[in-house]
């Protein structure tokens, strides 16, 4: 078994009185974020889940000694991972694009579209509006830069090569106006 660990999921809110939880799955079929053995929160502890339904944005379960709302919501925020190693290869495609994991993009280096070095990638976040990079632009001498965010779309994100080691985006200053606004 690998040490390294891929997110799958995560306990969102508690749903009802009688201790069920409201998972939000980053899986391609949400019910399958049961598919791959055994989910472990942050600290590795195995968090047995029973699915019971579904409900908007996410699954329902009920989770083993959890029988009132209280309990359920001293769940919310715990993180659901499984070991990279239990998930299937992904295969290759014939037009030259590559699958990926969204883990396989913390880290890559980022380039702008004419090739200057940008930064890296630190987390892919889903809060429900679609896909976002949050992205580490490289620092100015002592002065460091805030992430920013960047939609994960093929407009903003034209390259993405992970075999490689890097991800291409347009650069997010174009476009810009000064904004005389309030002034």
């Amino acid at each position: 078994m690998s040490d390294e660990r891929l997110l799958l999921g995560d306990i969102v809110a508690a749903h009802g009185i009688k201790g069920l939880v409201k998972i939000r799955s980053f899986t391609e079929k949400p019910e399958d974020i049961l598919a791959y053995g055994a989910l472990r929160n942050e600290a590795g502890k195995v968090v047995e889940l029973s699915l019971r339904g579904s409900a908007k944005g996410g699954l329902l379960a009920a989770v083993p000694g959890v029988n009132d709302r209280n309990g359920a919501e001293a769940l919310r925020g715990t993180k659901l991972y499984v070991p990279r190693d239990v998930l299937p290869e992904l295969p290759e495609k014939l037009d030259g694009e590559e699958d990926f994991y969204y883990a396989d993009l913390v880290g890559l280096a980022v380039e702008l579209t004419d090739g200057t070095a940008f930064g890296s990638v630190k987390a892919v976040h889903d809060f429900g509006a679609g896909d976002l990079l949050e992205l580490q632009p490289l620092g100015l001498g002592d002065r460091l830069i805030e992430t920013i965010m960047v939609p994960f779309n093929r407009d903003a994100v034209p390259v993405v090569d992970v075999a490689n080691g890097r991800l291409v985006i347009t650069d997010p200053t174009e476009g810009e106006e000064d904004d005389d606004r309030g002034k």
